[in-house]
């Protein structure tokens, strides 16, 4: 059935109107401005090295527990990852009870078995993945120390496997 050029026009701006309550509650709630380089960079380099440093940064500044710096050409790196290279457990566990997003590396780093071992058995390539800087997995476990002892064994095992 075919619709008249004043039937149209009254449907569109009926439409129109009805879109309008929408568009202004969504312009109600105003964008945050992007975090200041300097400081994910301060803060990501503190998770490297003392949870000290990383506390009043987070506490000053929430919006920081999930950033990342891109160190050059893609090296995309948040502060739980710098902790997870680094073996800083204290900072990893600090950071993930904030609610930080983790990773397979930083599982890794501390030692859980359960999330690890399961992720590499279904997906054993990933046994090559690298982290922040390219480092691997199995530096992250030997970073972890005696709790992730187990996964280094086991990581080393799906290495040379895939090397036959």
């Amino acid at each position: 059935m075919p619709i008249s050029r004043r039937e149209l026009l009254a449907t569109a701006a009926a439409t129109s109107l009805t879109s309008l309550p929408v568009l202004s509650i969504a312009q109600d709630k105003p964008v945050p401005p992007p975090l200041n380089p300097d400081l994910v960079r301060d803060f990501v380099i503190a998770a490297h090295k003392s949870l000290d440093a990383v506390k009043p940064l987070l506490e000053e500044t929430p919006a920081l527990l999930n950033a990342t710096i891109d160190w050059r050409a893609g090296d995309f790196e948040s502060a739980i990852g710098g902790a997870g290279h680094m073996g800083h457990r204290d900072i990893a566990q600090f950071l993930i009870e904030k609610g930080a997003r983790t990773d397979l590396f930083v599982h890794t780093m501390l030692g859980h078995t359960d999330v690890v071992r399961p992720m590499l058995t279904r997906y054993p390539q990933m046994v090559e993945c690298k982290g922040p800087h390219g480092i691997s997995l199995a530096r992250h476990a030997e970073a972890g120390g005696e709790p992730a002892k187990e996964l280094l064994d086991f990581i080393k095992s799906l290495i040379r496997s895939a090397k036959l």
